[in-house]
């Protein structure tokens, strides 16, 4: 049975220590390849991420894994999606 691959988003914004920090923290948990969404100057993704950004989100499970997160916490997110 062949696993299929997370579609992963990372939103965040320009100008974050905090978006830096979880691209740290991504490259550390090896995570598959993933898509970058700026929140900044989209009304509808300020509204909805704006206080919680980096957010990674899986878009086929329609799960969010939100700041803060850890090497570990981003393996057991990826690994659930798989």
């Amino acid at each position: 049975m062949q696993h299929s691959v997370p579609v992963l988003t990372l939103y965040q914004r320009d100008d974050c220590p905090l978006c830096d920090q979880a691209l740290h923290v991504l490259a550390t948990a090896r995570a598959p390849d993933f898509q970058t969404v700026w929140i900044d100057d989209d009304e509808a993704l300020e509204e909805r991420y704006g206080i919680r950004v980096p957010v990674l989100r899986d878009e086929a499970g329609n799960r969010e894994l939100d700041w803060p997160f850890d090497a570990a916490a981003v393996r057991a997110f990826v690994g659930a999606a798989a």
